[in-house]
C-alpha cells in the first residue's frame, strides 16, 4: 500500500505554481494512483488549510493569489469576462458594477462565492470569442465588451445610458469591422445611434 507524507504533496503543489485546479489537474500534480487514497489526501489538505474547495471539482491552493477575474474564468468554463465588468476594467464605464459578469457559450448562470456574485450570460456560438488574455484572465476587448453590452440590451437584457461611456476608449475602426463581421442587429443599431458616437455600422 503506496503512503504519502502531506508536507511532500504540499511542496508539489506550490512547486506547480498554480493557484486554481479541478480534481483531475490536482491528482496529476500529486501522483495518487489509488481513487480513495487520493480522497484521503485532498481531506487532509483540506484539513491543514492547504486547499479549500470552491465548488464541485474545483479547489484552490490557499496562500495563493488569485483575483476575481481569473476566479469567474475558473467556476465556469468555457467564459470571459465582458460586459459592465470589462468596460470597467478598460476605462469606458467609470461605475464598478456589483456582479462580475461574464459571457458563455453554456447556459446562463449566477454563482456565489466569497460574498461575490459571478454573474454568466449565455451568448450564441457565433457570436462567443474575440477576447484575450489579460494576466491569468480571459477578458473581451474593449471594442468586444461594448458589442456584448449592446447585443444583450438589444434583447432587453441590460441598459445602455449613453453619457456613462467614455468612448474615446474605443477604437472606432475596430469596432465598426467587429459590427459589420458579427451583423449587429436592428436593435444594437438603435443603441449605437443614441450613443451619438459612429452615426451607422
Amino acid at each position: 500500500m503506496e503512503t504519502y507524507k502531506l508536507s511532500i504533496l504540499t511542496k508539489k503543489l506550490y512547486d506547480s505554481k498554480l493557484s486554481l485546479m479541478n480534481s483531475r489537474t490536482l491528482n496529476t500534480i500529486l501522483g495518487i494512483n489509488n481513487e480513495q487514497t487520493f480522497f484521503r489526501i485532498i481531506a487532509g489538505l483540506k484539513k491543514d488549510n492547504i486547499i479549500r474547495k470552491v465548488e464541485r471539482d474545483k479547489y484552490q491552493i490557499n496562500h495563493q493569489a488569485v483575483d476575481d477575474f481569473e476566479m469567474a474564468n475558473f467556476l465556469y468554463e468555457p467564459s470571459y469576462v465582458s460586459l459592465e465588468t470589462a468596460l470597467n476594467y478598460w476605462g469606458i464605464l467609470s461605475q464598478f458594477p456589483f456582479e462580475i459578469t461574464c459571457v458563455t457559450n453554456k447556459k446562463s448562470v449566477v454563482k456565489k462565492l466569497d460574498d461575490k456574485i459571478f454573474a454568466y450570460h449565455h451568448l450564441s456560438p457565433k457570436l462567443y470569442g474575440m477576447f484575450y488574455k489579460e494576466k491569468n484572465s480571459l477578458i473581451a476587448s474593449p471594442e468586444k465588451a461594448l458589442f456584448d453590452q449592446l447585443y444583450f440590451a438589444s434583447k432587453g437584457l441590460g441598459t445602455v445610458k449613453s453619457d456613462e461611456y467614455d468612448l474615446s476608449k474605443v477604437n472606432r475602426k475596430n469596432f465598426l469591422n467587429l459590427c459589420n463581421q458579427l451583423r449587429a442587429n436592428k436593435g444594437m443599431m438603435k443603441f449605437i445611434a443614441e450613443l451619438k458616437w459612429y452615426g451607422s455600422c
